[in-house]
């Protein structure tokens, strides 16, 4: 699990003691790992992006690629591979646990987010 201080919350205010306890940021279920470290093996990039974009019937999407860390990142290391957020993202995915569902009719990989108040019926976009 990782964590980012508590002070990247919407509220922005920050703890009195700035080594205090943070709060963690996402969690990937242990099917979503491994579909990660398999799809790891076949890339060339640092690891996985988890993001959000404008768009999606519910005003905001979710985005999911591999890539390359970039400044100001917040990291979620992983047994044997990371995750890269950008700050913005940051705030809005703090709490999701990312599963993978496969099998005949699985959906691939599938955002538990218990900040959205509304998704849309295929799961890839939400509004808070």
């Amino acid at each position: 699990m990782a964590a980012v201080p508590l002070d990247w919350g919407l509220a922005g205010k920050k703890p009195e003691d700035e080594s205090g306890p943070a709060e963690t940021v996402i969690e990937l279920t242990d099917p979503a790992r491994d579909e990660v470290r398999r799809l790891m093996t076949e890339q060339e990039q640092g690891g996985l992006r988890l993001g959000i974009k404008g768009g999606g019937c519910s005003g905001l999407s979710y985005l999911l690629e591999f890539t390359e860390e970039r400044d100001g990142d917040t990291v979620v290391e992983f047994d044997d591979f990371r995750v890269f957020l950008d700050r913005k993202s940051t705030i809005y995915l703090r709490g999701v646990t990312l599963d993978y569902q496969g099998g005949l009719d699985g959906r691939g990989f599938v955002f538990h987010n218990p900040q959205a108040s509304n998704t849309c019926g295929c799961g890839e976009s939400f509004s808070l």
